[in-house]
C-alpha cells in the first residue's frame, strides 16, 4: 500500500511544504487545496492514485507548513501560478494532471489558462473559472448573498474571529447546511485541521488570498466584482477539463456552471445530488471513479508522463 512522504522544495522565493506518493517518473498529478483546507484535503486521492501516478499535493504558500510571505500582494493568483509552475518544474516535470477544488480550482484554471501546455488535462471541484464567477457575483443576488462571507475574510481583524473558541467558525465552514458536523470531520481529521489553521501566521495568511482578489461581492462602498471585466477571449481553457460538482454546496451556487462551455470547450460535468461543497470528503471513491475514467486510467496505465529525468 502506499504511504505519503513530505518534503519542503524552494520555489519562487517561498519554501513550498508537500505531501507526495507514488513513484517519480510515473504522470504527475498536483492536487490544490482551498481554503479552509491542506493538503490533508486530498488524502484519499493520493492514496488512490499512488499506484499509477507521481502525485502531489502541496500547501500553497501561507498554508500549514508553506512559507508565509507577508503582504497581501504575495496572494496574487499570479505569484501563486508562478509557485506551482516552479514545483512542477522543481520536481523534473513539464506537463502535469491538475487537480483543484475552491480556492486551489480557481488557481488551476489560473495555470491552466497562462500555462496551458503545462496542464495535459484539468479536474474541477466545486471551483469557479474568474468568468463565470464574475458575472454570478455582479449579477446573481443569491451568489453574492452565498458569498458575502468574502467580504468578511477582506476585514482587518478577520483571523481573530475566525479563530475565536476553538476555530468555531472555521468548523462551521465545513458544517452541513443544519449546522451539524459532518461525519467525515472526526477527531483525528479535526485534530489535524486545527493543527494547521493554528500554525503562525496560516489564518492571516488564508485570508489575505482574499484580500488580493477583485472577485468579491459588492458592498455599500466597494464595487468588487462589479467593477471587473474579463474577455472570455483571454481566459480561455483549452485543455480537456473535468468539472465534478456537490449541488448542495451552500458557499459556490450552480449558477457558476452555467455558460462555461464558453470559455471551457472540451468540458465535461458530473452533477452528485447529495454532496456538498466538500465532495472529495464526502464521496471519495465516487469523485476517484469519475476521475479515473475522465483520464482512461482504469487500467492502470497513464499515457504521458512529461518527465524530464532532473529530480533535485
Amino acid at each position: 500500500m502506499s504511504t505519503i512522504a513530505f518534503a519542503r522544495t524552494l520555489v519562487n522565493g517561498v519554501v513550498i511544504h508537500h505531501a507526495q506518493a507514488g513513484e517519480p517518473g510515473r504522470p504527475l498529478m498536483l492536487f490544490l487545496h482551498g481554503f479552509p483546507e491542506f493538503w490533508f484535503a486530498w488524502h484519499a486521492q493520493l492514496l488512490e492514485f499512488s499506484h499509477d501516478h507521481f502525485v502531489v499535493a502541496p500547501d500553497t504558500r501561507g498554508i500549514n507548513l508553506s512559507g508565509k510571505p507577508a503582504k497581501v500582494a504575495d496572494y496574487r493568483a499570479q505569484a501563486i501560478v508562478a509557485d506551482l509552475v516552479e514545483l512542477v518544474q522543481a520536481l523534473g516535470y513539464r506537463q502535469c494532471v491538475l487537480v483543484g477544488h475552491d480556492w486551489g480550482g480557481a488557481l488551476a484554471f489560473a495555470m491552466a489558462i497562462a500555462r496551458p501546455a503545462m496542464v495535459q488535462r484539468l479536474v474541477i471541484l466545486n471551483a469557479v473559472h474568474p468568468w463565470t464567477f464574475a458575472r454570478e457575483l455582479c449579477h446573481n443576488p443569491a451568489q453574492a448573498r452565498a458569498s458575502d462571507y468574502m467580504n468578511l475574510f477582506r476585514q482587518p481583524d478577520a483571523a481573530a474571529t475566525l479563530l475565536r473558541c476553538d476555530c468555531a467558525w472555521l468548523r462551521s465552514m465545513l458544517a452541513d447546511a443544519g449546522g451539524a458536523v459532518p461525519g467525515w470531520f472526526d477527531t483525528a481529521t479535526a485534530q489535524r485541521y486545527l493543527a494547521a489553521w493554528t500554525q503562525p501566521g496560516a489564518i492571516e495568511a488564508g485570508l489575505n488570498y482574499y484580500r488580493a482578489s477583485p472577485l468579491y461581492p459588492a458592498t455599500a462602498t466597494e464595487p468588487g466584482a462589479c467593477a471587473v471585466t474579463i474577455d472570455p477571449a483571454k481566459v480561455q481553457v483549452t485543455m480537456p477539463t473535468l468539472v465534478l460538482w456537490g449541488e448542495r454546496d451552500r458557499h459556490l451556487l450552480s449558477g457558476c456552471l452555467d455558460g462555461l462551455d464558453e470559455v471551457v470547450p472540451d468540458l465535461t460535468v458530473r452533477r452528485f445530488a447529495h454532496a456538498s461543497h466538500w465532495i472529495a470528503h464526502e464521496q471519495p471513491e465516487s469523485v476517484n471513479r469519475a476521475m479515473r475514467q475522465f483520464l482512461g486510467t482504469n487500467d492502470g496505465t497513464a499515457a504521458y508522463s512529461g518527465f524530464t529525468g532532473c529530480l533535485p
